[in-house]
């Protein structure tokens, strides 16, 4: 049985585009611009990981900060001096700041960069605090 098939053809190729930058016309940042850096987190076995995408950065223009329970991670993208026709690659200053989650040992973090993927692992060596239920009294 054949699937009939309906291709959408814009007659003005360009209107897509002007509406994916329709916030940039009147001063607002896009979408691309609020998490320029995209990034992923989970807990493997006994570590918190923290995976970013930094295609075309150079391991000397990365910067990771841990401090205070806090994992921030800087990078610069140079912008090559070359004529360009199209030019959708952000370039410039990126950077990114996560909460650790509790336990977290800041004295236990590595860093690995490899095919533009920026690793960062952190121990989670510390014990977990139990919560601590407070009692409320009435005041006078």
């Amino acid at each position: 049985m054949a699937t009939l098939s309906r291709r959408q053809r814009f007659p003005f190729p360009e209107i897509p585009e002007w509406f994916e930058s329709f916030p940039t016309r009147f001063g607002m940042p896009t979408m691309g611009d609020l998490s320029a850096m995209r990034i992923e987190d989970y807990t493997e076995g006994d570590r918190y990981v923290m995976r970013a995408e930094l295609p075309g950065v150079s391991p000397e223009d990365i910067d990771v900060v841990i401090s205070e329970g806090t994992l921030t991670v800087k990078a610069e993208r140079t912008e090559r001096d070359v004529e360009k026709n199209r030019s959708e690659i952000r370039y410039g200053s990126l950077s990114r700041t996560v909460t650790l989650p509790p336990g977290a040992n800041e004295d236990d973090v590595r860093a690995e960069y490899t095919d533009g993927m920026l690793t960062v692992s952190v121990g989670l060596g510390r014990e977990k605090a139990e919560a601590k239920h407070i009692e409320v009294r009435h005041g006078a």
